[in-house]
């Protein structure tokens, strides 16, 4: 037989949206971590073959500090970057506050 469910107690009808959890949040923020880390190392190494192979000019990061603070930070930069884009993302998809 089939009983009568009161209409509060219906699938779904109380179910609050899912937020994500810390171990969802931590895998998406080491995932951010890693893509904007790459992302960044691809940069810096694409632009000094840009300059090395089109612009025919070496770069020396050892006599320019400006340009070596530019290579050193950009990767790590990109990676927090990364890794909050990542949290974000995921609370998004997941239903959750940002």
């Amino acid at each position: 037989m089939c009983t009568a469910v009161p209409f509060s107690q219906a699938e779904g009808m109380n179910e609050k949206p899912s937020t994500p959890s810390s171990a969802s949040r931590a895998g998406a923020a080491v995932v951010g971590f890693l893509v904007g880390g790459a992302g960044g190392f691809v940069a810096t190494e694409a632009f000094a073959a840009f300059c090395h192979f089109v612009l025919g000019v070496t770069l020396d990061v050892e006599d320019t500090p400006a340009l070596l603070v530019v290579f050193a930070g950009l990767p790590p930069l990109l990676a927090v970057v990364g890794a909050i884009l990542g949290v974000r993302i995921a609370a998004r998809e997941s239903g959750g506050d940002r």
